[in-house]
């Protein structure tokens, strides 16, 4: 049997039924993708074929296959795939997606550097005290009095400048996202997010606010429970992190 496939005007093929349902287990191909074998009137989507599983077994079929009709009537260029096909998306490791993630958050560090080119010498000097009297202290009040004077002691111009990058940082990531679906981090790697369904880009809500924006927020104030239960949920067999569920996204080699 020689089975066709289609996505975005895109027709894929022949393929063996053993060969595609190797590719519908690895998710290579997607219940979505648009199906053609001999014996078919017309092209339809492959879940519809299979109820839903991961696996297609085709009743009664003449194996003398014709050539297919153009999908939908139209010219549809021919392409043939082989590992790296069209359709295949294969997911990016978890090393891959960790490198990435360090990446990303070192772009974060020279803020931190920003007061330290606004401070005198004797402030310095001030701030080395705070420093060491907060390690050093069991009060929690006294702790909280301590940051108080630490922040005090970082002049205005210095929180202006730090909220300058941190707003660049944010500009150059959500651009990039939305454009390619990749982070600096991501970008350095060479894996993407796209939808866990279909595969496509998505939209700068989804790869952005959802994926990144919130977390950043919530690993802020809960470091570090949400960053371990976010990342064993990486250890599934799609490698979807929580934020990945909640934006329904997955990381794949570029």
């Amino acid at each position: 049997m020689q089975i066709y496939l289609a996505r975005n005007n895109q027709q894929a093929g022949p393929y063996t039924l053993e060969q595609l349902n190797q590719m519908l287990t690895s998710q290579q191909v997607l219940l979505t993708d648009l199906v053609w074998h001999e014996g078919m009137t017309e092209w339809k989507a492959l879940g519809e074929l299979t109820q839903g599983k991961l696996v297609y077994q085709p009743i009664g079929y003449n194996p003398a296959p014709p050539e297919p009709t153009p999908f939908e009537n139209q010219d549809v260029h021919q392409v043939k795939i082989e590992k790296k096909a069209t359709l295949n998306n294969e997911l990016a490791s978890i090393p891959t997606r960790v490198l990435a993630k360090v990446i990303d958050l070192l772009l974060w560090l020279p803020a931190a550097a920003i007061p330290s080119f606004f401070l005198k010498a004797e402030q310095f000097n001030e701030l080395s005290e705070i420093q060491q009297k907060m390690q050093a202290t069991d009060s929690p009040n006294q702790a909280v009095q301590l940051q108080q004077q630490l922040f005090t002691l970082i002049p205005m111009e210095a929180w202006q400048a730090m909220f300058v990058y941190i707003l660049i940082m944010l500009g150059i990531q959500a651009f990039m996202l939305a454009k390619s679906g990749q982070s600096i981090g991501k970008k350095l790697t060479k894996i993407k997010i796209v939808d866990a369904e279909t595969g496509e880009k998505v939209s700068l809500m989804r790869a952005f606010t959802l994926r990144s924006f919130i977390f950043i927020i919530l690993n802020m104030l809960f470091m570090p429970i949400i960053t371990i239960i976010d990342h064993i949920f990486a250890l599934s067999e799609k490698r979807q992190t929580l934020h990945d569920k909640l934006a329904k996204t997955k990381v794949v080699k570029q």
